[in-house]
């Protein structure tokens, strides 16, 4: 089946963030909107008949998690990845942040340290500070147009930490991490006693040639250290539906993240949450190629474009995901100026560097997971503003 990327959705008045949050934070709603790492593609219709058939019952009522929903997610990580695990490795979050909130109450305790690796996914800073835990921080080398990590910086602020949270793959930058890099992180927070929550929201979104491999599979070490994130909320633009889990093989690990999802009530799920998945991984390998061929040609269109109208601005290429870090530093331009220019003369609304750092400062994240229509028009406006400065 050839599924239509090209299709424009309406999505105003459906209280979509990525639109109608836009008054709230710019105060206008003239702007592109580019910034919610969500798509503006129809999510796949076998997820949206899954739904629609359990809306067919007359009772939406208490649920259960059924054995297929377990299935769905072994069959696809093992096909994916080679990941082998068991149903009983397997828990419900209901998303990856509340997951990693829910992680942070289950193995630390409050003024423990947490340590990120900055620019990185800024609820991973909002989720230690707002949980009275302390930030460390270990940041990112810029080296080539690209992120590696800073292993020795690694070495020596780990001392203390109790948890390390790790975007695999990288947000914002896109980095698929080699596995050199994982390996060393895996032996050293393990010989340091570092719990890994590994957030791989992205990892079915790796891109050609490229292949994700998941931090557990790194290592014996890492497998038995670590709380793995996943969910197909990004690769099949169904966020809303708010159903992620957790794999963990440790069983220490396990029964202590379990016994905290229980004493809340934090893991029932709800009643569209466990259809929707199992349609996600039971039927969409297909869609999901042709969705990394439809942002891959994105990427590439909008890398010409600015090499050859804005060569001031320069995309850092993503391995994975449709989120493209720009680097502005050459426009010379204050952080403010810059989040300006793009609002107030280009009309685009994206996240600004700093929100995920200070060292973010003079990049900008696009999300270019829209139409190829809806992109020309945003490096229009881009080109236009760009010209007049």
């Amino acid at each position: 089946m050839n599924y239509n990327f090209d299709e424009l959705i309406d999505r105003r008045e459906t209280s979509a963030e990525k639109v109608e949050g836009m008054k709230s934070i710019w105060g206008r709603e003239d702007l592109i909107p580019m910034w919610v790492a969500d798509m503006d593609f129809a999510t796949p219709p076998f997820v949206i008949d899954a739904i629609r058939k359990r809306c067919e019952h007359p009772v939406l009522g208490y649920t259960c998690k059924p054995d297929s929903y377990y299935q769905a997610i072994i069959n696809w990580v093992d096909s994916r990845y080679g990941m082998k695990v068991r149903k009983e490795q397997i828990t419900y979050v209901p998303g990856i942040v509340p997951g990693l909130g829910m992680a942070i109450n289950a193995f630390t305790h409050p003024g423990d340290k947490i340590m990120i690796m900055p620019p990185v996914y800024y609820p991973f800073s909002w989720l230690v500070t707002r949980n009275d835990r302390r930030v460390v921080e270990c940041p990112l080398i810029l080296e080539n147009g690209t992120y590696r990590m800073d292993l020795d910086l690694f070495r020596k602020e780990i001392k203390g930490v109790r948890v390390f949270i790790l975007c695999n793959p990288h947000n914002p930058g896109g980095v698929v991490w080699t596995h050199d890099e994982l390996k060393a992180i895996a032996d050293i927070c393990a010989e340091d006693n570092v719990i890994v929550f590994s957030d791989e929201i992205h990892a079915d979104l790796t891109l050609p040639p490229r292949h994700h491999v998941p931090f557990a599979m790194i290592s014996e070490r890492a497998k038995n250290n670590s709380v793995t994130f996943m969910a197909p909320s990004k690769a099949f633009n169904m966020p809303g539906v708010a159903a992620s889990h957790a794999i963990i093989y440790n069983e220490g690990l396990h029964k202590r993240f379990t016994t905290y999802m229980e004493s809340c009530e934090f893991g029932g799920g709800h009643v569209f949450a466990f259809p929707a998945v199992e349609a996600a991984y039971s039927n969409g390998t297909e869609w999901l190629e042709q969705c990394l061929a439809y942002i891959q040609g994105n990427i590439d269109y909008l890398d010409h474009y600015l090499k050859t109208y804005m060569p001031k601005i320069k995309a850092m290429l993503p391995m994975a995901s449709y989120l493209v870090w720009l680097d502005c530093r050459e426009l010379n331009l204050s952080q403010q100026q810059l989040e300006d220019f793009f609002v107030s003369h280009a009309h685009l609304a994206l996240n600004s560097g700093t929100t995920f750092g200070k060292e973010g400062t003079g990049f900008m994240r696009m999300n270019v997971g829209c139409p190829r229509s809806v992109l020309e028009q945003a490096m229009k406006q881009l080109k236009e503003a760009y010209d007049e400065l």
